[in-house]
């Protein structure tokens, strides 16, 4: 039987904890954030994008450089990552790596990142607006 090294932490363990730490949003509740100005940001590959479609308005910034575009810190942030009480809600497929995602960001600094749940899948079957 494989032993985990001490201390050590599986994805489940690691992926509840970050989510103890978020306001996750349904679909319905990040388009009310969207009319008052929150930034959506897709973090899912090219790849992914192209065969389910986004979410028009959405920032893609994908999930490997998410930190240094968001940290207001950072030379490599985008113009609009200025501050540190941005209202992000980041999203991928399903709802997993964004949770993950979205932690990382709140590590930053960036205390009012979240992320939507059930990803775009949830989105969509929402019947809320898509493009291909």
């Amino acid at each position: 039987m494989l032993t985990p090294p001490p201390g050590s932490r599986g994805i489940d363990e690691i992926l509840a904890a970050a989510r103890t730490r978020l306001h996750r949003l349904d679909p319905r509740a990040v388009a009310d954030a969207l009319t008052r100005g929150a930034i959506l940001v897709d973090i899912r590959p090219q790849a992914q994008r192209s065969e389910s479609g986004e979410i028009p308005g959405a920032v893609i910034i994908e999930r490997n450089v998410l930190e240094w575009r968001l940290d207001p810190r950072s030379d490599a942030r985008l113009p609009f990552a200025d501050r540190f009480d941005l209202e992000v809600i980041v999203y991928c497929q399903e709802g997993y790596t964004s949770s993950l995602a979205a932690a990382s960001l709140q590590d930053l600094g960036l205390h009012r990142a979240t992320d939507l749940t059930g990803g775009y899948l949830a989105w969509r079957a929402a019947g809320l607006p898509t493009k291909t």
